[in-house]
């Protein structure tokens, strides 16, 4: 189990985390999310020794992290760190050895990393010379390849296609389910919401918010509704009891109410509407989850 306890770190008059304290358990994958600035890149240094807090511990198993257990550790940092004219397959033995892998296994290693990465065709090729998302996918298996029992993944996702967050998104899913702890920040809410089973948010160097996705949607005491609704409806409906707000999201209105409000007054609202085609009652998403823990 990774245990950040009461992290604390200032530069100056500038307090980067103020008492940052959570925990991610083997075989889970946590969304650390929080706005620019929030903390989250000055939390995973701290993991790995990159930067000394003021304040506060960081574990692993129950003992403090050091050098031999950050050598289990995997990092996919925001900024990425690779040999533009190094070849992909020699740099990923080259990080593997430095994890004291044998040679044969992190040769071996390398390439089937790549291969299941989708780059088997370009293993010989110089790193500059793929694109922007092969070499993401480049950074990823370095992280990988000496198969750490803790992952941590600063932003993964940016700039990817579809397609290439599925290949990453499945390659996490894999190594969750193989026993690694999975820890990534990303502000893509809705594919943390699919993937992750726990998250925790961050906010001005303390955590808002904390824990398992599903029990933190279903215990919320706020219920969402997803409608059409013509100027006089919205207006209509905005004033009714258990309402806490009322937007339009771009292609449909949201209606916030209270958990255990009695719908029949909006359904009422409703009744004469020919042109009501869609009509949801659900649970907050995480993004509405988000913008709560850090308004």
């Amino acid at each position: 189990m990774l245990e950040i306890d009461g992290l604390h770190k200032r530069y100056g008059d500038i307090v980067a985390l103020d008492g940052c304290t959570f925990t991610v358990q083997p075989g889970r994958m946590v969304g650390f999310l929080g706005p620019n600035g929030a903390g989250k890149t000055t939390t995973m240094r701290a993991i790995f020794g990159l930067l000394r807090p003021d304040a506060g511990e960081v574990r692993w198993m129950g003992a403090r992290v050091d050098m031999a257990a950050q050598a289990r550790f995997g990092y996919m940092p925001e900024q990425r760190g690779l040999y533009p004219k190094m070849k992909v397959r020699d740099q990923l033995v080259y990080f593997a050895r430095l994890h004291d892998v044998p040679p044969a296994e992190a040769h071996e290693a390398a390439e089937r990393w790549l291969t299941d990465l989708g780059l088997a065709d370009r293993m010989g090729d110089p790193l500059e010379s793929l694109s922007h998302g092969n070499q993401q996918r480049v950074q990823l298996a370095a992280a990988l390849v000496h198969e750490p029992e803790l992952l941590i993944l600063d932003e993964p996702f940016s700039g990817l296609d579809p397609l290439g967050a599925e290949t990453m998104a499945e390659v996490l899913r894999r190594r969750a389910a193989a026993g690694a702890a999975v820890v990534f920040s990303s502000h893509q809410l809705d594919l943390v919401e699919d993937l992750c089973d726990d998250v925790a948010i961050i906010h001005a160097g303390r955590i808002v918010l904390e824990g398992n996705v599903h029990d933190l949607k279903t215990h919320s005491d706020r219920r969402m509704v997803e409608l059409d609704l013509t100027d006089a409806q919205q207006r209509v409906v905005s004033e009714l009891a258990g309402v806490l707000d009322s937007r339009f999201d771009g292609r449909r209105h949201v209606i916030t109410i209270r958990r255990g409000t009695d719908l029949r007054a909006l359904l009422a609202t409703l009744q004469d509407s020919e042109d009501l085609d869609h009509f949801v009652f659900t649970t907050p998403s995480l993004a509405d989850l988000f913008r709560e823990a850090v308004a």
